[in-house]
């Protein structure tokens, strides 16, 4: 044992002078470490063998240990077995433990001291003494050193792989981390908002209040003062009442004395007594009679006005007591306003605390379920031509249609990869150009040779006099161009090329009439309009030069396409390279305009005149439904469709309106009835079914809605 404390030392040192502050664990050290410790425990093992070999110190000590785990799982009934628990219970006080098995117990526990003595050991580095005391049992039982090596290659895979697994989670632990502080810091800065938002609210519901008690107040004080003017009035009555009563004694006071003066005058004077006394007694009793008279008048108009405020006085009060009034209704006013608006404020603020609740709960729904928008820089190398291709490729598209580019490069690398297509068979619902079985083979051509080819199909079908199915003539076509025997491959060849490029004019168009989406009509009417386009133009260019003006531009749209709005008129003209900013003396080269690239793609004017072609049959169609006034669901007779076309545009000719009748009901035109005949109302259809059939066809307004009065 005491040339084993070296190597233990070693080992110590060694796992303190490379510590290890995780749980993961570099490889290149562990393949070091287990190498060095493989060395180190050989040298140990020859060690221990050497001073203790194993025929001389092996024991049957762990046969009577096992067999006293063992035995419990027999049945306790047997008597073999309560011999030998009897017999091993004797033996067990007086066995002591093998000095193999001694040695290895302290060399395992002086191990461990010198690991925890370190401070920055680890789980992985105290498993490194069991795996020394493993080996050593490896080593020593050579009948089950397979075994036992398989056993610890299996804990070692194990602990391997949960080592990787750990490293593999430590970034995700990481960017969890990263996501919930994110998170944490919004939810702290909508809590600090929302505190803010709350505090204000206090503060101006404070104020509000505030408001109402100073307005309390000063009711309150112009109630008090009403109160003292009321006061005041009634002893200012009482002190003109007792004035009256004064006054009226002071009166009577007067005339008395008035009385006995003249009485005393009379007596006095001789000369009166001259006079008729009968003249002079009948005017003093008149004179009497009319003083009676006048103090009943006065008395009179003292009873009745005594009481009477001066007008003045009544006037002034009056004016003060209005305007009181008319500032108590203010008051009462602005307190009912701000009464409402506090119950407003009350309100809105528990609406605000219902929207806060719901936003953050949506909040965490979205975080919880939304994904992010998708990087479509990533494609750029990817797709095949570099990120000059994909800008092109990606240049004025939504998301929508990125996917439909992406899928359609992903769509074109698989084609080529395909060196054959399963044939469909011959049922009824595969096409006659693609009823084969076996292997057909992929010519692989490319979208140039495909645009081409489709380009001189049109032409040969434009020359046809008899015309036949299309579809048939489409395989006719490629049988007069490759022979029969690679008419087949071709064919499946084309029609997975067109199936796939839906962005690619010239094949989604021929797809859509080779599987009866749309009528061959609708592709040479709007080719037919496109070239009488370019001839007007060309007739407008008198010198020949391949340029015109702004002005001959609009005049000549406006002249081809007399029923288009101005709206559509503007986009037509800047598709066409005009601006607001440009001027009628601006020469525009119209042939550009109709040219084509390699692909077969036209330029945004062709694309625009396309675009506009489709919105206005929609728009046709739905004002035949609005006029019908019917559900999808309802059905329609051919009299009542009729009358809607013809409402919605009388300008419509009867072969035309023919034509959309057998269109939309799927006759004969030679078996359409008259107009008044018995026979229209049995002829029925579903509205939803008779507007898929015109939207196939080649549908569009005839004139305005409403005729142009005659001039």
């Amino acid at each position: 044992m005491a040339s084993q404390q070296p190597q233990c030392s070693s080992f110590s040192s060694m796992s303190r002078t490379h510590p290890r502050p995780s749980v993961t664990i570099d490889d290149s050290f562990l393949s070091e470490a287990k190498s060095n410790q493989k060395r180190k425990l050989s040298q140990k093992q020859k060690t221990l063998l050497f001073q203790f070999p194993m025929g001389s110190h092996l024991s049957p000590w762990p046969t009577y240990t096992s067999g006293q785990t063992i035995l419990p799982n027999r049945k306790p009934c047997s008597c073999d077995y309560r011999n030998r628990t009897s017999s091993w219970q004797q033996q067990s006080f007086s066995t002591t433990k093998p000095r193999y098995l001694e040695q290895l117990e302290n060399y395992l526990r002086k191990e461990l001291l010198l690991l925890d003595m370190g401070t920055d050991s680890t789980q992985e580095l105290r498993l490194q003494p069991y795996r020394e005391i493993f080996e050593f049992f490896i080593e020593d039982f050579k009948t089950y050193k397979p075994l036992l090596s398989s056993i610890k290659n299996a804990y070692e895979v194990m602990l391997a792989h949960q080592r990787e697994k750990i490293r593999a989670l430590e970034p995700l632990k990481a960017k969890l981390i990263t996501v919930n502080e994110d998170c944490n810091e919004r939810i702290l800065a909508m809590r600090a908002e929302e505190r803010y938002e709350i505090s204000m609210l206090k503060k101006e519901k404070m104020n509000l209040l505030k408001l109402i008690d100073k307005k309390n107040e000063e009711k309150i004080s112009l109630q008090s003062e009403v109160t003292k003017l009321r006061k005041n009035l009634a002893q200012e009555y009482l002190h003109y009442l007792s004035e009256r009563d004064a006054r009226k004694i002071l009166i009577a006071d007067l005339n008395e004395l008035r009385y006995q003066r003249e009485d005393m005058s009379l007596a006095q004077s001789p000369g009166i007594w001259g006079e008729d006394p009968v003249k002079l007694t009948l005017a003093l009793k008149m004179t009497r009679q009319d003083l009676t008279r006048t103090q009943m008048e006065l008395n009179t108009m003292k009873a009745n006005f005594g009481d009477v405020v001066p007008r003045r006085d009544f006037e002034m009060q009056e004016k003060t007591n209005k305007d009181l009034q008319e500032q108590l209704d203010s008051l009462k006013a602005d307190y009912e306003e701000v009464r409402k608006e506090h119950e407003i404020l009350l309100q809105l603020h528990m609406n605000t605390l219902k929207e806060r609740d719901q936003f953050f709960s949506e909040l965490q729904e979205i975080q919880r379920t939304s994904t992010p928008r998708p990087d479509w820089t990533k494609c750029e190398d990817v797709v095949a031509g570099g990120p000059e291709r994909w800008q092109m490729l990606a240049k004025g598209k939504n998301s929508d249609e990125l996917v439909d580019v992406l899928l359609e490069e992903i769509g074109e690398g698989l084609l080529r990869e395909k060196d054959f297509f399963p044939g469909l068979g011959y049922g009824e619902a595969i096409p006659p150009f693609l009823r084969y079985d076996g292997l057909v083979e992929n010519k692989k051509p490319t979208k140039k040779d495909v645009v081409n080819l489709l380009k001189d199909a049109w032409k040969e079908r434009l020359a046809e006099e008899q015309k036949e199915k299309f579809s048939d003539f489409f395989f006719n076509f490629l049988e007069r161009r490759f022979g029969p025997s690679d008419a087949i491959a071709w064919a499946y060849t084309i029609f997975e090329n067109i199936k796939l490029f839906r962005s690619n004019e010239v094949m989604s168009q021929f797809y859509a009439v080779l599987m009866g989406k749309r009528k061959e009509s609708v592709y040479v009417n709007q080719t037919e309009t496109v070239a009488q386009l370019l001839k007007e133009m060309t007739n407008a260019d008198s010198q020949n030069e391949g340029l015109l003006n702004m002005e001959q531009f609009s005049t000549i749209l406006r002249s081809t396409f007399p029923l288009k709005k101005e709206e559509q008129i503007q986009e037509l003209m800047e598709a066409g390279g005009w601006h607001p900013n440009s001027s009628n003396a601006d020469l525009l080269n119209y042939r550009s305009l109709f040219t084509e690239d390699k692909e077969g793609q036209s330029e945004p004017f062709v694309q625009k005149l396309w675009e506009q072609y489709m919105c206005e049959k929609d728009e046709y169609l739905q004002e035949i439904k609005q006029e019908l006034g019917l559900e999808l669901r309802d059905e329609v007779t051919l009299p009542r469709l009729r009358g809607a076309l013809m409402n919605i545009d009388p300008s419509m000719d009867k072969q035309t309106l023919s034509t959309y009748m057998s269109q939309a009901f799927q006759l004969p035109m030679s078996e359409l009835p008259e107009e008044g005949d018995e026979k229209e109302e049995g002829i029925l259809t579903w509205l939803c079914t008779a507007l898929e059939r015109l939207q196939v066809a080649d549908v569009r307004r005839m004139g305005p809605r409403e005729p142009e009065p005659a001039s």
